[in-house]
């Protein structure tokens, strides 16, 4: 089962996130992609227009059928029921969740009683959660530590069962982008890369299933996030319509 990664996720109409993008990006990087969706939707860069939770038992149907993966993938969920549903069902592989609270556009794609759920019942069975700057500010609110205090709220999550977090730093300001991956009694890793003036919808579903896939084909948790910060940077340059930099230069 090297290289089959499970993505479990929300469908986007659009093709620009979701299942249909986390499917693109692991067959980009060799490998193959099965699918659980979670939610069908109408959406665009601009907003989402409509969102049709799959029934839970349908969504731990997909997961079952699907049969032994090398990694998985996680990002919509949508409602408590499905969180539920998909930590019962989960398969026994390495798994990274990406915490698709809201979408770019604004429209909250997990409810309240979700959250919890993911923190109570999925959180542990995660190896590495992938949330931007809003989202973990939104998971401290949760968790009742301070907004402002990023690795008060890491620590707890840590603490939760999480095996490993990486804040990504593209909320954040300056020339460079920069993702900080924090794991239990190691140093914390950082990656960067030169931001680039584009507008990329679905970075964070690159990302993560960047990482599932890398891991996929055997890659360990460093290596994998750095190989697939770099294949996000390279999307980036691809959409600014910038050349390619040369190896070497």
């Amino acid at each position: 089962m090297s290289g089959v990664v499970l993505c479990i996720g929300g469908l986007d109409s659009s093709g620009g996130a979701g299942v249909l993008r986390d499917s693109a990006t692991v067959h980009a990087l060799g490998g193959t992609a099965r699918v659980a969706v979670t939610a069908v939707t109408a959406q665009s860069d601009r907003a989402v227009t409509a969102v049709h939770a799959i029934p839970p038992k349908v969504v731990a149907d997909q997961i079952d059928i699907a049969g032994a993966v090398s990694a998985v993938k996680i990002g919509m969920l949508g409602t408590a029921g499905i969180v539920e549903a998909v930590a019962a069902a989960f398969p026994r592989a390495p798994c990274v969740l990406d915490p698709v609270l809201m979408s770019s556009s604004g429209h909250m794609l997990l409810d309240d009683l979700g959250v919890t759920a993911l923190l109570d019942r999925l959180l542990p069975k995660v190896d590495l959660l992938t949330p931007n700057v809003p989202e973990l500010a939104a998971l401290a609110r949760r968790l009742c530590v301070p907004e402002d205090d990023p690795r008060a709220c890491v620590e707890r999550l840590l603490h939760r069962g999480c095996g490993a977090v990486l804040v990504k730093g593209g909320h954040a300001e300056g020339l460079s982008s920069v993702d900080h991956l924090y794991r239990r009694d190691v140093p914390v890793v950082a990656f960067g890369a030169p931001r680039i003036d584009a507008s990329l919808r679905g970075t964070g579903c690159r990302l993560a299933s960047a990482i599932a896939g890398h891991i996929a084909q055997g890659a360990g948790l460093v290596d994998a996030v750095a190989l697939a910060k770099q294949h996000v940077h390279g999307a980036f340059v691809l959409a600014s319509g910038a050349p390619k930099p040369q190896p070497g230069t």
